[in-house]
């Protein structure tokens, strides 16, 4: 076993990766011009960080996309069928707009206070 007592960094930290992991480590560190593994590694477990959305607006939006999809696509058919649009549905319509925009918003104010 080497002496690590005359090392800079005497401690080993180690962990595996499969084939994948490790090109794409590689990958990473070609990338940003950085040859050495260990100072790589090190460097992105110290300064590095892991963001994790569990945004609840964004499922909240995509349901009301969905549904404001299907109701404009109702829309289209009496106006295909008919040839008029009525009044309620410009309104309804609007309103749909707004409330993806009110979404979009949200999910804004969210991602900004990500630090």
């Amino acid at each position: 076993m080497p002496d690590n007592r005359n090392r800079k960094r005497p401690i080993q930290v180690k962990f595996f990766v499969d084939e994948k992991e490790q090109a794409l480590i590689k990958k990473k560190m070609e990338l940003a011009g950085i040859e050495n593994m260990s100072a790589y590694i090190r460097k992105m477990v110290i300064d590095g960080y892991i963001v994790k959305l569990d945004m609840p607006e964004l499922r909240e939006l995509t349901l009301k996309m969905k549904s404001i999809s299907n109701s404009e696509n109702q829309i289209a058919k009496r106006v295909n069928s008919t040839g008029n649009i009525y009044e309620a549905d410009i309104e309804e319509i609007k309103k749909n707009q707004e409330e993806i925009y009110e979404g979009i918003r949200k999910i804004l104010t969210s991602l900004s206070k990500i630090k």
